[in-house]
């Protein structure tokens, strides 16, 4: 398989879950993508929205979306979701889906002010963190063990682990919502996960 993605972006999600359930795939690094050049286009040719991450599988189909992406390799490796059929599953969809459909938004808003709010970004980019940031504090409540689900790791917590490394950042989940940092810190201690976030920048 190929990933294509940017270090220190939503594609180490991809990559982290890739590495977790022990599959090969070679990294095109498209860094840049967001500009004119080499980079954009190498990404258009295979993803004509240019967003990241692009996950071509080995019969030449393209995965996109990382919630799709996440879904798919649960259906395909374990390790990824509890099993088809328990409550533990369904409420790993529920907050799967949860995450994309709240969070993820408010890094597309918040990230590129000028694009939305090009007479005032700096009210925009305020008003996402703090929107996140009640966010998190729901999702506190919602871990239930040493991982969000309880005992075994899914890739929530892989989210987690990623998703710490941006606004708010670390300090700020140990000082509000410590079970989700500890989640994020337990799982980037797994020997495949550690070795992706080093790659992306994080320790």
């Amino acid at each position: 398989m190929q990933l294509y993605g940017v270090r220190g972006y939503g594609s180490a999600i991809t990559e982290a879950m890739l590495a977790l359930t022990g599959q090969s795939y070679e990294f095109i690094d498209v860094d840049g993508f967001d500009q004119p050049g080499p980079a954009r286009d190498r990404l258009a040719a295979v993803n004509p929205l240019i967003q990241v991450p692009v996950l071509l599988l080995n019969d030449g189909s393209l995965m996109t979306e990382t919630a799709a992406i996440t879904l798919f390799l649960s259906d395909q490796f374990p390790g990824l979701a509890p099993e088809v059929g328990t409550a533990d599953r369904t409420r790993f969809y529920r907050l799967l889906i949860w995450l994309v459909a709240n969070v993820y938004p408010t890094f597309t808003y918040g990230d590129y002010p000028e694009r939305w709010a090009p007479s005032n970004p700096k009210e925009l980019v305020a008003a996402t963190d703090q929107y996140r940031e009640r966010l998190y504090k729901w999702l506190e409540e919602q871990v239930t063990g040493p991982f969000i689900l309880g005992e075994s790791i899914s890739a929530l917590d892989i989210y987690i682990a990623v998703l710490v490394a941006w606004r708010p950042r670390m300090q700020w989940f140990q000082l509000n919502t410590p079970r989700l940092a500890k989640v994020a810190t337990l799982t980037r201690t797994i020997p495949t996960i550690h070795k992706v976030m080093k790659l992306n920048g994080w320790p």
